[in-house]
């Protein structure tokens, strides 16, 4: 099990690193207050708005939480429970931090109205949904491995340095980075369970492929599209893709 969850490791970190450069780059052009204004509204949006949305995802999990308390300690630890919570709060609060650094730039509060789905997000998550949904576990498994893209848009945030606006950008990337860097390692090991043979290995790694790439067309977008397709392309292939 342990080969397999390298070898999904391995399939997707091109890309991670991929969307590392993508980030890296943007940072490093001295972009306009607008433009930093443009992908936190992007950024806001996909807090808020997981794989199977928002109020069927966060709010569901707070429903089963809250209608399984009398089970603490019964049917569920209350160690198990209690980790429940925190994953929770984590997540809302990287959509607390990200709002926080828009808000300063707005100069008003932040409002739904200052999200935005913008259209390669929107092919990410009709690719994700009809993975997760296929009936298949191997599938589901699969868009598990991709989720966050291996944190590497934090890694290279948390690193910016300048005045009150990058500080507080690279402030709030590293709450999430810290949050978020090992999840990845727990993706590719419960995704790992669900392969049985080399034809479902070979499915997993086909689908983690094209949501990944996916995901690195939405994070070119998201900042304004830094690399073009020719170092997109550049930079797969300098990572072994």
């Amino acid at each position: 099990m342990k080969d397999v969850e390298q070898d999904l490791i391995a399939t997707a970190l091109p890309y991670w690193e991929t969307e590392a450069a993508i980030v890296r780059r943007f940072f490093q052009s001295k972009p306009t207050r607008e433009d930093h204004i443009f992908w936190l509204k992007a950024q806001l949006w996909k807090e808020l708005h997981p794989v199977d949305g928002y109020f069927t995802g966060l709010q569901k999990e707070l429903n089963n939480l809250a209608a399984s308390f009398p089970e603490i300690d019964k049917t569920i630890g209350r160690r198990q429970y209690h980790s429940l919570l925190e994953q929770l709060t984590q997540e809302f609060n990287h959509y607390v931090l990200m709002a926080d650094v828009l808000e300063y730039l707005l100069g008003h509060a932040v409002s739904a109205a200052d999200t935005l789905q913008l259209p390669q997000e929107k092919k990410l998550g009709d690719l994700r949904r009809a993975y997760a949904n296929s009936g298949s576990a191997v599938d589901r498994a699969a868009v598990l491995v991709t989720e966050g893209g291996g944190a590497r848009m934090f890694r290279e945030g948390r690193k910016l340095k300048g005045g009150r606006l990058e500080k507080m950008i690279a402030a709030a990337m590293e709450i999430v980075y810290r949050d978020e860097k090992n999840h990845y390692k727990d993706a590719a090991r419960e995704a790992a369970r669900a392969v049985r043979n080399k034809q479902e290995l070979a499915r997993m790694k086909k689908a983690v492929r094209e949501v990944s790439l996916q995901r690195v067309h939405m994070r070119n977008e998201m900042f304004k599209a830094p690399l073009t397709s020719d170092e997109i392309k550049s930079c797969l292939a300098s990572h072994g893709q």
